[in-house]
């Protein structure tokens, strides 16, 4: 394998949430569902696990998003800007790939909180190769938001 494809492959498409950023995020939000979980790694009492496929469910409250991180990136992108567009407040943690059609169509339309650094997810022995950023979806809110310089994590 080439030094640029080992950036975008991985073992998994499921990257667990630090529990810093989340503790920070959730902090301000009062998160009331997990929209990506499983039990072991449930930010939330009230989850939805890949095999309750959360693409089907209806959110509502204020929802976590820690989305897997391959190609059905988008779908959930989609589906969170929906929920909102519903009732829910949607706080997504998501790749900062913002040259991707998912991120043109769906990350753009929430504020934006690019992190500084890079995260280490799970029990990862190094940070993840990629900057990350978090996409806030806001009840009704339409179209693309003012977005912040930054925030950096803690």
């Amino acid at each position: 394998m080439n030094q640029i494809a080992v950036h975008f492959t991985s073992r998994t498409e499921e990257w667990e949430t630090p529990l810093h950023v989340f503790e920070e995020i959730n902090a301000s939000f009062q998160f009331t569902l997990d929209a990506c979980a499983s039990p072991a790694n449930a930010k939330c009492d009230r989850y939805f696990t890949k095999e309750q496929d959360a693409l089907t469910q209806h959110w509502s409250g204020r929802v976590w998003m820690n989305p897997p991180y391959g190609r059905q990136i988008e779908s959930f992108m989609r589906k969170a800007y929906a929920e909102s567009q519903k009732g829910a407040t949607v706080v997504c943690l998501v790749p900062s790939r913002t040259d991707t059609r998912w991120w043109q169509r769906y990350a753009k339309r929430g504020v934006v909180f690019h992190l500084r650094g890079r995260l280490r997810f799970g029990n990862a022995k190094s940070s993840a190769p990629f900057p990350s950023s978090v996409v806030v979806f806001f009840p009704g809110r339409l179209g693309a938001a003012v977005v912040p310089t930054s925030v950096e994590e803690a």
